[in-house]
């Protein structure tokens, strides 16, 4: 005999007898074109899938919050990179804080939260090396796909180890109301430095004064001459500059930096979706007779020192010293309008997707 069990993410088909799962479906987002330019919701495709049956050592998951991040345009391209590119008609891979709904593990419970790099499905089995039981017992549970995620270990990282902050110095943020940028400026402060940012709308600029503390913001979108700005807000010139937008917003930073800075680059968002190669000042003069660092990174750099940020970053949020905003999109049906949303400024904070 043989009957259905509806659950949250799809129908399981349950032998009576035995408790055996013949057929277990799932929902799935795949990439279905790859984009020239910007992407469109046609570069995406919807999929019902079949999983297997869970083997020793791995755990069945519903999806919980999804991460959408700007690198993922990136793996949209069949180019080479720093990480593989995604596979047409294949699902689209993130950072996901799921619940363990059934284990064959001796690592991981039911009802245990984790997070992992997972595919974009509603449920999805997973090994159990390839997951973090994560605590939320205290911190919101999609805290885990940012501040003490990737974007807040990147900000980490990325200031202590190459911006290398010292009191009284001038640090300037790129792309400042994003996931990473809201981030270093605070920590930024925390070592008693000067913060400015630069953000799109007048709404960012206020929130990132009054609730995050940077001293002065920039609306580059309504700044008729975005350098005489720079200059203005750095009256000392900059000492740090954390680029994660590039273009024309970094050539003005970049024309006001002072000797010995050290420049960050951790993200180039301006020119995600460009298909011509865009040419603007040359820059080399000026870092070597400034004698500038810029050091490009990825987070996974760091990876072997992951605990050691994880600590510090969860220290200084349940301190108060560390805040954080979020712009929480809700279903899973909504995976690709969030992350199309990251190119438009639609978030402050982090991007996440609540299933």
């Amino acid at each position: 005999m043989v009957q259905l069990r509806f659950i949250q993410f799809g129908i399981i088909l349950l032998n009576l007898t035995t408790s055996k799962i013949i057929v277990m479906k799932t929902k799935q987002i795949v990439l279905a074109s790859r984009p020239k330019g910007l992407p469109t919701l046609k570069n995406f495709g919807s999929q019902e899938v079949d999983l297997p049956e869970i083997n020793k050592g791995e755990v069945l998951l519903k999806g919980m919050f999804y991460s959408v991040d700007p690198y993922m345009r990136g793996r949209m391209n069949d180019a080479k990179s720093y990480v593989t590119p995604y596979q047409i008609d294949q699902p689209i891979m993130g950072a996901v804080v799921a619940l363990v709904s059934e284990s064959k593990s001796d690592m991981f419970k039911m009802g245990d939260v984790v997070v992992g790099l997972l595919p974009w499905r509603e449920a999805f089995i997973a090994s159990e090396k390839d997951l973090r039981k994560i605590d939320v017992s205290i911190i919101r549970p999609s805290y885990y796909l940012g501040i003490l995620g990737m974007p807040g270990l990147t900000a980490y990282f990325g200031l202590m180890r190459i911006g290398k902050p010292k009191e009284g110095e001038t640090v300037v943020v790129s792309g400042a109301a994003g996931a990473v940028g809201v981030v270093v400026g605070q920590i930024a402060k925390i070592y008693g430095c000067h913060v400015v940012g630069i953000a799109g709308t007048d709404e960012k600029v206020k929130t990132l004064k009054e609730e995050f503390n940077f001293d002065e913001v920039i609306n580059y979108k309504t700044t008729k001459d975005i350098n005489k700005a720079i200059a203005h807000a750095c009256p000392k010139g900059v000492d740090v500059y954390f680029d994660n937008v590039g273009g024309e917003i970094s050539d003005a930073v970049i024309s006001n930096i002072n000797f010995h800075a050290r420049i960050v680059l951790c993200g180039q968002i301006s020119m995600y979706n460009t298909t011509d190669v865009p040419m603007g000042p040359r820059i080399q003069p000026m870092l070597l007779t400034r004698s500038v660092l810029m050091q490009g990174f990825i987070v996974n750099d760091y990876q072997s020192l992951f605990i050691e940020g994880i600590h510090q970053l969860a220290e200084w949020v349940t301190e108060g010293k560390l805040k954080y905003t979020e712009t929480v999109e809700h279903g899973f049906d909504n995976l690709p309008n969030a992350l199309l949303g990251l190119f438009t400024g639609e978030n402050t904070g982090k991007m996440v997707v609540e299933a």
